[in-house]
């Protein structure tokens, strides 16, 4: 019972893939065995426990490569600029917005481009686990409402 628990904590924290593809295939392998809570279970603990660990590494990365002054130079001329010029819609839309973001389960959103964009934004680590958190939630639900319901989901999107 180890391996499937592994396997599937192993998919949801490959990059693009999180939620959107873990879920799906533990209903797909690990449902009868586990249980549907069990699955959705396992992939939302292990997608909430990444974010500490994507904030950390970006943190250490970044760092480094600001130690090196045309890096730096280049950090500020473009990172901050950009800051400046979002600032009124951090601050407007903030967290929600983040969590929005990070829970939208398309490709290129989730936990690795939510705090790239939160760091890159000026988030500090407790704004962007919350949104983190909370948009884990919000693709979990989605991907688990969407694998349950079924085929039938996509008639929602088909007209008849």
């Amino acid at each position: 019972m180890l391996w499937p628990v592994l396997w599937l904590v192993f998919l949801t924290l490959l990059p693009t893939l999180e939620l959107r593809f873990s879920i799906p295939y533990g209903f797909l392998y690990y449902r009868e065995s586990m249980g549907a809570a069990s699955v959705v279970g396992i992939c939302l603990l292990a997608n909430i426990a990444l974010a500490p660990v994507v904030w950390v590494f970006l943190d250490k990365v970044v760092g480094l490569f600001l130690r090196v002054s045309w890096i730096e130079s280049l950090y500020d001329k473009v990172v901050v600029r950009t800051r400046e010029k979002l600032h009124s819609y951090v601050e407007r839309w903030g967290t929600l917005g983040l969590a929005l973001f990070i829970g939208v389960p398309l490709p290129g959103s989730g936990v690795y481009s939510g705090a790239l964009g939160a760091y890159v934004l000026g988030f500090g680590f407790r704004q962007f686990f919350i949104a983190s958190v909370l948009g884990v939630l919000i693709a979990g639900t989605a991907v688990t409402a969407v694998v349950a319901s079924g085929a039938s989901a996509l008639d929602f999107f088909i007209k008849h």
